[in-house]
């Protein structure tokens, strides 16, 4: 079953297992020649250690390869490795593929980048989630202004999102007051409030609640500095805040032109540039383009840290799109509303949702001026970024969310397929996590 699998059209496996028998000639022939020329190590022993050289190498080649195919095979289900999951898989799973899996960043806002921080960590613990504090609205909006905090909504949000707590305890920290002087509070956010006021700064506050809540990873707000988000219509209109802006975009029937912070000169926390500096991937999104993810683009250090990054840069595109922020936006246009905002190339990929909706569903976006992301595929690959397609939709109480355990899983795929052959040490990690994407994929 196995063998017919792997040499199946289209597998490569047949070709690189040629390359690789193309390698050990090329080796053994050239020690056959050190050797039997009595050649030492003298000029003339060039000649075999070039062979010697280039055989080792076509060989290393070909077996990366031969493993790359391999895991992909796992991923899509044609080849079944029997692992006994409830002793030596689990157990390699979680010494392993966890605490050395893929280093991820995950950099935007709002309940988008919380669903899919919950899909990402069952595959490793080294997610960084870089957070905006633009938010002026709501009980967070409140708080800052009573309290003279940063918003703690968004940050609250991925938090419990990565935290390994009893269902009972995120209902608490996720209650909203519904009377009296705390009506429309949520108490997690009142509990970050609380942290921040026995801890020397937010940050602070918010490493004390993840340790509290025994979090996965971590989560970063972008800037310590009380940064305001602003935004200059196309009818020349500035907007001030971040809760107002795709308001006044549809009372003033004026899209947005770009969107600018106070104080222009916002310092990134050190911790986040580090961890752009190191990832195996930056995934931007999902979320609000203007008052989710831009806004972190702003801050100028995290833009640099961008730019030079090795790391994979993906963009997770929005499934449809936001009334006043992105009206009949296409993939392609959000893609370079971030590029002119961070004034360089900072997306590699981009993930996009090809699930369809019921009728009904698109009418009722439809009746909010709402409607699906259009992938234009022709033009997002003339900004030389690659399309990655898959089903994203996901019905929650009548809302099309991103499906966080699918949208994880291409995340993870992608990581493989890309940063497989430059981190040759990991194959095992990568090789449980192929285990685990398929185990996902089974349910």
């Amino acid at each position: 079953m196995i063998t017919r699998d792997l040499l199946k059209p289209g597998v490569n496996i047949k070709r690189w297992v040629l390359v690789g028998i193309i390698g050990i000639f090329l080796l053994f022939y050239g020690i056959n020649e050190f050797i039997n020329k009595k050649y030492l190590w003298s000029i003339k022993s060039a000649f075999p250690i070039f062979f010697i050289g280039i055989g080792v190498l076509i060989l290393y080649i070909a077996l990366m390869q031969i493993i790359k195919s391999f895991i992909i095979l796992i991923n899509i289900g044609n080849v079944d490795v029997a692992i006994d999951s409830k002793n030596f898989g689990d157990l390699i799973y979680e010494k392993r593929a966890l605490v050395k899996g893929p280093k991820i960043v995950v950099i935007g806002g709002g309940t988008g980048l919380a669903t899919m921080l919950r899909g990402l960590k069952k595959y490793t613990n080294n997610i960084t989630a870089i957070v905006t504090v633009a938010d002026d609205g709501g009980g967070s909006g409140v708080l800052r202004e009573d309290l003279g905090i940063l918003p703690p909504g968004d940050i609250r949000n991925c938090i419990l999102a990565l935290a390994d707590t009893e269902p009972l305890m995120e209902e608490l920290l996720q209650y909203r007051f519904k009377d009296g002087r705390l009506k429309d509070q949520n108490f997690g956010n009142l509990f970050l409030a609380a942290m921040d006021g026995i801890s020397n700064n937010f940050e602070e506050a918010v490493q004390k609640m993840s340790s509290v809540l025994a979090v996965t990873g971590r989560v970063i707000p972008v800037t310590l500095d009380n940064m305001i988000l602003k935004a200059k219509l196309q009818n020349g209109k500035i907007i001030d805040g971040e809760s107002n802006i795709p308001k006044a975009a549809l009372d003033y029937n004026s899209p947005i032109e770009e969107v600018f912070i106070e104080p222009i000169d916002a310092k990134a926390i050190k911790e986040a540039l580090f961890a752009i500096n190191g990832a195996d991937a930056v995934i931007l999104g999902p979320g609000s383009l203007y008052t989710s993810i831009i806004p972190n683009l702003l801050v100028r250090e995290i833009r640099d840290a961008l730019d030079k990054t090795k790391a994979l840069r993906i963009y997770v595109s929005n499934i449809m799109t936001q009334p006043g922020e992105s009206d009949d936006f296409c993939v392609c246009d959000h893609i370079k509303a971030i590029h002119k905002h961070a004034g360089c190339k900072v997306v590699d990929y981009v993930l996009v949702n090809v699930g369809k909706l019921s009728n009904e569903l698109e009418e009722k976006y439809q009746k909010d001026n709402s409607n699906m992301v259009n992938i234009n595929e022709k033009e997002v690959k003339k900004l030389g970024i690659e399309v990655i397609k898959s089903d994203f939709v996901k019905i929650q109480k009548g809302y099309v969310r991103h499906d966080a355990d699918k949208l994880a899983a291409i995340i993870l795929e992608t990581i493989m397929e890309k940063k497989l052959f430059y981190d040759k040490k990991r194959i095992v990690e990568y090789f449980y996590l192929s285990q685990r994407l398929k185990e996902h994929k089974n349910k």
